[in-house]
């Protein structure tokens, strides 16, 4: 419907329906929070990809997103009606130190749907809180944001959406002369850490209230009336979040992911994935993995992600001590992180094996975890056994024997101490036995993907991109939407990487 007219009295106009309604969200909170602006256009624009998948999120036709109008509004070249954009402002610390006043320097958000989605344009021009960029986003980097955001989502992992990436001639200077990109991307909120830093670090605490409060009453409101932590609202908002966030980082270790560059102001308020640059799937299982070329002191290695976050948690418990107004009560609320991660992440890691976390008859499930994934997993690092090929393996082989006596021998190949695998094969069958068979094969077949989206398969598909042919992304994102499934077609992507794979850098320009 016509919002403006709904909001004056008038009936609405014969003119065709919007495409997107919009309604009052963040923009309501006011000037404090954001800066108005519009999109700077780019020439030229064209399609890369979209998601359908999104895009019925959001409720859009799917006609209209095929259109050129979507093409100009979703590249910044044109506003919808009813849509306000604005940039939002931020604080934060970056590798642990802080950065003090950053913001949305290359993405501005077009407002939120009736659906109660943001829709957010990543690479759509340069802002007040740009600090001397040019607001742009190159080709490389906005397919695979696109391409992770989508594939994350169907992992069953906690992401912000995408809904197109578009492309344009217009050059962009990084490393070296690139093209640019836009990509549309979706989350009921795109809140950070950073946004409740940036006001208490500034002792402004009206506006600091304000943001809790909205934050709370949209997407918390259980934390005004739950017990726990004296009744304190403020103070179970801060331990929601650590909650929320300690899942996202175990459903991260489990699958093998890493973020790449964790700071505060990449930290989602709702416990989601967000900001994707230098992130990358691992290969070979290496526990102290740097993904990101920039973090020369290693301080987003793979193994220490859980830590970092639990860092940035303390640094949002900062932000919002003045509101809880006690510090044991603060630090109560982070004391739920480090009891829900190790249970959230033993419980996915057990799925990756085929055993449910509290199945009748069987040993507690940090018994099992110390028995059985402990081991393991040293003993992939020990010998640099290729992470998401082991358990896709490993599935098959508990799958095809029903889970009673499966032939490992496929799995026992990608290891190169045999004996050390034999003894821990031995126990693991043993643990199998216990369980039902069938019901293990089909809890391992939903929890280990056959694929992800590796370095090398991002690369591949941006080197098509950059010589027109977009093919490769559209094939590439439809097996990364269902990455359980076999996908026969395209079974090279579900191999080893290419001895070429471990050149591939990765920066925060990425």
């Amino acid at each position: 419907m016509n919002l403006h007219a709904a909001a004056e009295g008038r009936a609405p106009a014969t003119s065709p329906r919007l495409p997107i309604s919009w309604q009052d969200g963040f923009a309501a909170l006011g000037p404090d929070f954001f800066t108005h602006l519009r999109p700077t256009p780019l020439p030229e624009p064209h399609w890369i990809a979209t998601s359908t998948g999104t895009a019925k999120l959001l409720g859009l036709d799917p006609q209209w997103l095929a259109s050129d109008e979507a093409l100009q509004a979703l590249t910044g070249n044109a506003v919808l009606p009813g849509s306000h954009p604005l940039a939002s402002v931020y604080s934060g610390h970056q590798f642990g130190v802080w950065a003090g006043q950053l913001g949305d320097g290359r993405a501005i958000l077009l407002g939120e749907t009736a659906s109660g989605h943001e829709i957010q344009l990543k690479g759509a021009g340069r802002t007040p809180y740009s600090r001397m960029g040019d607001g742009r986003a190159v080709l490389r980097s906005s397919i695979r944001e696109f391409l992770c955001s989508e594939a994350m989502h169907a992992l069953g992992i906690p992401t912000t959406r995408a809904l197109s990436v578009t492309g344009s001639p217009a050059p962009i200077r990084r490393e070296e002369i690139e093209t640019a990109a836009v990509v549309a991307r979706v989350a009921p909120s795109f809140i950070r850490f950073g946004h409740f830093e940036h006001f208490a670090a500034r002792d402004q605490m009206a506006p600091l209230r304000q943001l809790a409060d909205y934050v709370i009453d949209r997407y918390y409101p259980e934390c005004r009336t739950a017990e726990a932590l004296a009744g304190n609202a403020y103070a179970n908002f801060l331990q929601a979040v650590s909650e929320r966030t300690a899942r996202l980082l175990a459903h991260w270790q489990a699958v093998g992911f890493c973020h790449g560059v964790m700071n505060t102001d990449n930290m989602s308020i709702l416990g989601l994935t967000i900001d994707y640059g230098p992130f990358q799937f691992l290969d070979a299982f290496d526990p102290g993995h740097i993904c990101n070329h920039s973090d020369t002191q290693g301080r987003y290695a793979f193994n220490r992600q859980p830590q970092v976050a639990y860092w940035n948690l303390y640094c949002l418990g900062q932000a919002l001590l003045p509101l809880i107004g006690e510090e044991e009560l603060t630090i109560a609320a982070l004391e739920s992180y480090k009891q829900v991660f190790p249970q959230a992440y033993g419980s996915l890691m057990l799925r990756k094996l085929g055993l449910p976390e509290d199945a009748p008859g069987t040993p507690p499930a940090e018994a099992r975890f110390a028995a059985l994934v402990n081991p393991l997993l040293q003993l992939m690092a020990d010998n640099a056994v290729d992470y998401t090929i082991f358990f896709s393996r490993l599935t098959d082989a508990v799958a095809t024997a029903g889970g009673t006596e499966p032939d490992l021998a496929p799995v026992r190949d990608l290891v190169l101490d045999r004996p050390a695998f034999d003894a821990w094969a031995a126990g693991y069958v043993r643990q199998l036995a216990t369980v039902d068979g069938t019901a293990a094969a089909a809890l391992m077949q939903e929890s280990n993907p056959r694929f992800v989206l590796r370095n090398h398969l991002g690369e591949i598909t941006i080197r098509a991109a950059k010589a027109g042919d977009f093919t490769a992304v559209r094939q590439l994102l439809a097996v990364l939407q269902t990455p359980f499934a076999p996908h026969a077609e395209h079974a090279e992507w579900a191999g080893f990487p290419p001895d070429w794979a471990s050149s591939i850098e990765i920066s925060c320009s990425s």
